[in-house]
């Protein structure tokens, strides 16, 4: 098994169970414990791979109004307002974007009160120009990650 093809089967197996311990990881990938530690602390190191998570249902916590907010901005405010979304903790994903928009963000609220609460805030700051909202009706995908490619030997 070549390094690259054992580091994607280790990303692979840590997507299926990120809490997995060292020992079943090899078992699993049929390599040493010390193989296993030495190549997940190398990908560690690269960024490749940034901690461990849990995945949070939001939904089930009451935060089930999703939002997604496409704002015009003006450019050399860029940065500072997508930064400034970021630090928002209802804010789980910003994006800077190329087409209409500038920035898309996507918010969790718990109702739409809060939502347009958010969202008139955002609005007071001068540096954006325009914004459009979008409210989320069913999420057929989200917060998910792909497998990578692995050649089988």
């Amino acid at each position: 098994m070549t390094y690259e093809n054992l580091d994607a089967k280790l990303i692979n197996a840590l997507l299926g169970n990120g809490r997995a311990s060292l020992r079943s990881l090899g078992e699993q990938l049929d390599v040493s414990v010390t193989t296993v530690s030495n190549h997940l602390r190398d990908l560690e190191a690269e960024g490749v791979v940034n901690g461990y998570t849990p995945i949070v249902d939001y939904d089930n916590l009451g935060y089930d109004v999703t939002a997604i907010i496409n704002l015009k901005v003006e450019g050399s405010a860029l940065q500072t307002v997508a930064e400034r979304l970021r630090q928002e903790k209802q804010m789980v994903s910003v994006y800077e974007v190329t087409g209409d928009y500038d920035i898309v963000a996507i918010g969790k609220f718990q109702d739409t009160d809060g939502m347009n609460d958010q969202i008139k805030e955002l609005l007071t700051d001068v540096d954006i120009r325009e914004s459009n909202t979008s409210v989320v009706l069913n999420a057929a995908c989200e917060n998910e990650q792909f497998e990578l490619d692995v050649d089988e030997e």
